[in-house]
């Protein structure tokens, strides 16, 4: 039950719902991503699910009151499963006319709409293209509207202090975050710690925005708002007792390269260059310096990607990070990395392209790159994370496999995914089997190029070690010698035998299983990487309603489980939903010949759980 749906509630249970969409928006300097943060906090310690969605403008700082300035924050909580940031918005903050007018086809008929008066200004309201005040001309009559001189209520509120009008008024999210705490019972005592942490070299800066905070707090309750307006309640989820911690892809993706490090026993080397939105991760390690992982900003993407395959050559596991252009730069080291048959973990965190394209928006359409963006026959194993939280366990899954088959792994993520966070339960790290890296030591016949009957994964010699001196390079080498050779049979087995290593992975990997549903019916739905929550509970809808659906979401995107095309197979039909014009459609199309449906989407923002309903429908009532 929405915020919405108040109407047909009993007076007893008025007030409580069972989940909510919260926008806040405004421009990139209103604080808007601090706002949402900080409420996601308090709904975590308060006990609820949830998933929220920061959404960014690609502008560093665009003109005020620009449309193409707004940043938003969306957080969807509740008392039940939720793997999404949510479809429609109940409750949107816009902090300017931009803010509204780009943010309000979201909020729902019925919704609350919380604005600051004091920037529909007549310079606002032109620059976001409104003719007239949509605050006084009955436009927003379809909706709850809190309209509130927030800017001068701050500049009240904070009066004591002795701020500038324009620190002033930089206390404005805070004071709008103590409202919206007010209207959905949340505690301000994690908040109020935070900003006396933060802000513990300039006490002034933090008693203002902690009385600009519960200032905001005390309007809600003082305040007579509109009729339907009042306190939410949101009843806590029930979620397997355990330690939690909020995170975002970036964070659980960087814990688990540190995890996977632990459990090889083996010191990293992350070398990246900066680029939207992969370089959170960079951030995040540099932090955790602790954990026997040096980091290192190179000059260009290629100069990370072969300091990278430098480490590894040297005994450590060489990682390196990008989204799709920097990818693509580092493409003639990844080759190389395979020629070497060298460990080498590589992320791609997806942005909408081509090109800069959308640099602050998610996609998923470097899955081709992925798969098949080298020259050459070089083939290599490539995994997605499905949710912000999975990064954790599928980055110590690329760290097992470079290191056990010799090989690159590139670990797709996207933007969503890297941005979005979610509660995650910590696991207990004893629970992880080691897979320690062994290291050759023999130097009786020893040569670069032998290799593992069962894995044909080639050893791993450390330069330097007496009696083990070798080289390696990109240019072929004999199979047996591993010296240069340009013999015409030697490339030939030599390329056949790094295919099939990389094909042989699917014996050392896990079958694949059904997320949600029956292994035979109808329809199933294929998703992979981020798509996962908007399926799972598209998926979990349509079931309620009675329909043959199941939900099965891949992991391992090459080589894929061995078992993936019979499973396809028991399915009257595949419908498989993608941010990107239909990559992975051909790929099941062309590996298992089976007429796999496409529900495409690039527009920057991900599947909202109407669209998979509403395609799931349209599949099972097609003859």
């Amino acid at each position: 039950m929405s915020v919405v749906e108040d109407i047909s509630r009993t007076q007893s249970d008025q007030n409580v719902v069972s989940d909510v969409v919260i926008r806040f928006a405004g421009d990139s300097g209103d604080g808007m991503q601090l706002t949402g943060n900080n409420f996601t906090e308090a709904t975590a310690l308060y006990g609820n699910d949830l998933a929220t969605f920061p959404d960014f403008p690609a502008e560093i700082r665009a003109p005020a009151g620009a449309t193409f300035g707004v940043s938003a924050f969306q957080i969807y909580f509740g008392s039940e499963d939720v793997t999404t940031a949510g479809d429609d918005v109940d409750v949107l903050v816009a902090m300017n006319p931009a803010a509204l007018i780009t943010n309000l086809k979201d909020l729902v008929k019925g919704g609350v709409v919380v604005v600051d008066s004091d920037a529909f200004t007549d310079k606002n309201l032109v620059r976001a293209g409104y003719k007239g005040n949509p605050l006084e001309d009955g436009s927003l009559d379809a909706y709850r509207l809190i309209s509130i001189e927030i800017t001068k209520q701050v500049v009240e509120a904070v009066k004591p202090y002795g701020l500038t009008h324009k620190f002033a008024v930089r206390c404005k999210n805070m004071w709008t975050l103590g409202l919206m705490m007010w209207l959905f019972d949340r505690s301000r005592d994690a908040t109020i710690s935070g900003l006396r942490k933060k802000f513990a070299s300039k006490p002034e800066i933090a008693d203002a925005n902690v009385a600009a905070l519960n200032a905001g707090h005390a309007y809600g309750e003082t305040a007579e708002l509109p009729t339907g307006v009042d306190i939410y309640r949101v009843p806590r989820a029930d979620v397997p007792p355990g330690l939690y911690r909020n995170t975002t892809g970036s964070d659980a993706l960087a814990y688990g390269l540190l995890a996977g490090g632990q459990l090889a026993g083996l010191p990293i080397v992350f070398a990246s260059y900066p680029i939207t939105p992969a370089s959170s991760l960079l951030h995040t390690l540099s932090a955790n310096k602790q954990f026997d992982v040096v980091t290192f900003q190179a000059e260009d993407e290629i100069a990370a990607a072969c300091a990278a395959v430098g480490a590894s050559f040297a005994g450590s596991l060489g990682v390196t990070s990008s989204s799709g252009p920097g990818i693509s730069l580092k493409g003639e080291t990844i080759s190389l990395a395979c020629a070497t048959e060298l460990p080498l973990v590589i992320v791609n965190t997806q942005r909408g392209g081509p090109s800069t394209g959308l640099p602050t928006k998610t996609e998923q359409s470097d899955l081709n790159q992925a798969l098949f963006g080298r020259h050459a026959d070089t083939t290599l194993p490539v995994i997605a994370a499905a949710t912000s939280a999975d990064c954790f366990d599928m980055a110590i899954e690329a760290v097992r496999i470079a290191t056990r088959f010799m090989t690159p792994v590139i670990l797709l993520s996207d933007g969503y995914l890297a941005n979005a966070s979610e509660p995650w339960q910590v696991p207990d790290f004893s629970d992880y089997e080691p897979f320690p890296v062994s290291f050759e030591t023999s130097t009786e016949g020893f040569t670069p190029a032998r290799r593992d009957p069962e894995t044909l994964a080639r050893v791993w010699a450390k330069p330097g070690t007496p009696g083990l001196e070798h080289r390696i390079g990109g240019i072929e080498k004999d199979y047996d010698s591993g010296d240069i050779s340009y013999e015409p049979e030697n490339h030939q087995k030599m390329t056949d035998v790094r295919k099939a290593k990389i094909d042989g992975i699917a014996k050392f990997i896990p079958e694949q299983t059904v997320d949600q549903g029956n292994d035979s019916g109808k329809l199933v739905v294929v998703g992979w990487g981020s798509t996962y929550g908007a399926i799972r509970q598209g998926v979990k809808r349509a079931r309620a309603e009675g329909l043959d659906v199941s939900h099965v979401h891949v992991r391992y995107m090459w080589p894929l489980p061995a078992n993936l095309g019979d499973l396809l197979a028991r399915f009257d039909k595949v419908l498989i939903p993608e941010m990107n014009t239909g990559q992975f459609v051909e790929v099941i199309r062309s590996r298992f010949m089976i007429d796999a449906r496409r529900l495409n989407k690039v527009s920057g923002q991900p599947f909202k759980i109407r669209e998979i309903q509403k395609a799931i429908k349209e599949q099972l009532e097609e003859k």
